[in-house]
Order: C-alpha cells, then structure tokens, then sequence
C-alpha cells in the first residue's frame, strides 16, 4: 500500500466507522447492550485507523485542492469547514462518552451521548462526501 491509497482507505475508515455507529444505535435502542458496546468500540477502533492514516497521508502528501468549479465548489467547501470544525469538536466527546461508558456511569454517558452520536455520524458520512468529491467525482 502507497501513500496514494491511504485516502480511499480513510473513505473506507469513515464509512465502516458511520455504519458501526447506526449498527450501535440499533442496537442499544433494542437494548441489546453487548452488541451495542461491541459496535461502539469498532467504531472507536475505525475512527482511531482513520486518524492515523490521515495524519500520515497529508504528512507525506500535503493537501488537494479542489478542483470543482461553480457552485459545486461552495457545496464542497461548506461540507469540509462543517466537517474539520466537528471533528475537532468530536474527538474529546467521544473520549468523554467512551470514558463514562467504560466507568459505567451510563447516566452521564446517555446525555452525551446523544449529542455526539449524531455529530460523530455527520463526521464520519461527511468524509466519505469529501473523499468522493475530490478524488473521485473530478
């Protein structure tokens, strides 16, 4: 694998990551709780992958311009500063969810989670959006 894969990979991290959490979700909405922990810590493991196949991707590759014009250019930029801005916000929710999950303070974990499941979820599915405009739609 060459650096020049390493985005499709990321897609792919996201898009596993985003259907681990719906996976989650219904899970715990079923009150299956085993299977909602193991769901929600493979998408803790995917998101992770993710992190540190992106970090080295743009270590090594830099950043690629978008090459769309018109208004699709403002749809794309729109997506990817709601992106970057959620996923810094992202990262300490997770590890605050995650932590109070793992201390079984599931009172504490439910009212954030339900504020980072979605917020995660738009992370994730927006990557893979950013993933196919730029490298694969132009």
């Amino acid at each position: 694998m060459s650096v020049a894969d390493l985005p499709a990979l990321n897609a792919s991290l996201n898009g596993v990551a985003a259907l681990l959490l719906i996976a989650g979700y219904m899970f715990i909405k079923r009150r299956q709780i085993p299977a909602h922990r193991a769901s929600m810590l493979a998408a803790v493991a995917a998101s992770a992958l993710f992190l540190i196949s992106y970090v080295i991707y743009h270590a090594n590759a830099g950043s690629k311009p978008f090459p769309g014009i018109g208004p699709v250019r403002v749809v794309y930029f729109v997506i990817l500063v709601t992106h970057i801005v959620l996923a810094a916000a992202i990262v300490p929710m997770v590890l605050m969810t995650l932590s109070r999950a793992l201390r079984e303070s599931f009172d504490r974990h439910v009212s954030i989670a339900r504020r980072t499941l979605p917020l995660w979820l738009y992370v994730s599915a927006t990557g893979v959006v950013i993933y196919l405009m730029l490298y694969r739609l132009y």
